[in-house]
């Protein structure tokens, strides 16, 4: 069974061609290492010990540093064993691309949030007593059973809640982005951000879907800045150009008086001034 090493980054959503809103959890898979190939004859298992992200050699101790130089590889903070792998050497170096591809089901296995103490009611989902004021049951745990003297150890009481090993099965593979190392899962996985999680094939077998296409931001940014959006704005402003010199050409033109006025103005000039003489 294929499986790979990665660490959780953030919850977001993509959208389809067709308009569809999906959520997808973000998980970065760095190059695995592989630091050791067990076998059926020297192990009795058949499996990949696999190691991502390095961490300072004074945090490792020597039996674990050893091991570390034997794959000629530096130490890991992230190491775990995946099961009935095989077809890589000591050394080599996994990718997502190397494994899984969009529309494929995996399954991811990672340490859930730690919730601290937690009452049966909220770890358990038990249902609540009468919240009344003369009810004296409320939010206790109930019957312990029916023999008095001991309670079963499988008795479901208030405790430690969260922080353990949860699987998320059948989960879709919506995009592999190789050059940022990111692998897109539709859904939720367990664990906080920055969680190591290990990603695995599907145990159920289900068979790959048709690949979802994304709607990419690069393309739309793409189509913004197309020629044919170019070509309008040159020609708009072309005719702007051509419309101001229009403007600026046009001469201005003298209002001419009227002959019949002009005569008028030096008839009244005559007869004043023969007034006057």
């Amino acid at each position: 069974m294929k499986g790979i090493l990665g660490r959780k980054l953030e919850m977001t959503q993509v959208f389809t061609e067709n308009g569809k809103l999906l959520p997808v959890t973000v998980i970065e898979i760095q190059p695995n290492k592989v630091l050791q190939v067990k076998t059926v004859e020297s192990d009795g298992y058949q499996a990949l010990k696999l190691g991502v992200q390095d961490k300072r050699q004074n945090l490792v101790n020597k039996p674990s540093m050893g091991n570390f130089k034997k794959a000629n590889s530096n130490p890991k903070r992230f190491v775990k064993e995946i099961r009935d792998m095989n077809g890589f050497e000591i050394g080599a170096e996994i990718t997502a691309s190397d494994l899984f591809v969009t529309g494929q089901f995996v399954d991811v296995t990672g340490i859930s949030k730690g919730k601290g103490f937690a009452g049966a009611i909220k770890r358990h989902n038990y249902s609540r007593g009468p919240m009344g004021h003369g009810s004296g049951y409320h939010r206790g745990i109930g019957s312990m059973g029916a023999i008095i003297n001991r309670i079963f150890k499988s008795k479901k009481m208030a405790g430690h809640m969260g922080h353990e090993q949860v699987t998320i099965q059948n989960l879709e593979v919506i995009y592999i982005d190789s050059s940022r190392n990111l692998l897109l899962v539709k859904g939720s996985i367990p664990g906080p951000k920055k969680q190591f999680v290990r990603i695995q094939e599907n145990a159920k077998g289900l068979k790959a879907k048709e690949a979802v296409k994304l709607l990419m931001r690069s393309a739309v940014v793409a189509e913004e800045s197309s020629p044919k959006t170019t070509s309008d704005n040159e020609a708009k402003q072309s005719e702007e150009i051509i419309e101001t010199q229009i403007v600026e050409e046009t001469p201005n033109v003298e209002e001419t008086p009227n002959v019949e006025e002009a005569n008028k103005v030096d008839e009244t000039v005559a007869e004043n001034d023969s007034e006057v003489e």
